[in-house]
């Protein structure tokens, strides 16, 4: 490595939930800098959450939502004398949680409800209950992972 790597900014936690992981999905929803929109867009979701799901909060369910979505494996490619193999490997912490996130929003972006705050919230419910396209993309990663087991002995040192 050549430079060191980037000081990790603190960061605040929202003002409604008091929770970090919550500003982190609202920065990567955000499109443009326009983050009071992209806040009112998370909060309305988890309202609809709230009201749809009987039992728990609806801050509950999107923190078990993601859980669900975030990978334990992925794979990489590397090439080995002339030909690329995808080479298993154990995902970060951090990088789960981002990947839970980004796939969340990628694809609650591209459900069929109304608003963007519905498709949100029906994402959330879907993968709260293990189903959904972001789940879908979690045991994709998982299955293709598991496939090229065979080549975990290349693994980057």
């Amino acid at each position: 490595m050549r430079k060191s790597s980037a000081k990790k900014r603190p960061l605040l936690p929202d003002p409604k939930f008091n929770d970090q992981t919550v500003t982190r999905f609202i920065n990567n929803m955000m499109w443009g800098g326009k983050k009071e929109l992209a806040r009112k867009i998370f909060y309305d979701a988890i309202a609809i959450v709230d009201s749809k799901s009987e039992e728990e909060e609806g801050i509950e369910v999107f923190r078990r939502a993601l859980n669900n979505v975030m990978p334990a494996v992925e794979v990489k490619a590397r090439r080995v004398g002339g030909s690329t193999f995808q080479i298993p490997i154990e995902v970060h912490p951090e990088r789960k949680i981002a990947l839970g996130m980004k796939w969340m929003i990628k694809y609650a972006r591209s459900r069929n409800e109304k608003s963007m705050a519905e498709k949100l919230a029906g994402e959330v419910l879907a993968a709260s209950k293990s189903e959904g396209s972001s789940v879908k993309k979690k045991e994709d990663m998982h299955k293709m992972a598991e496939a090229n087991k065979a080549f975990s002995h290349f693994r980057a040192r």
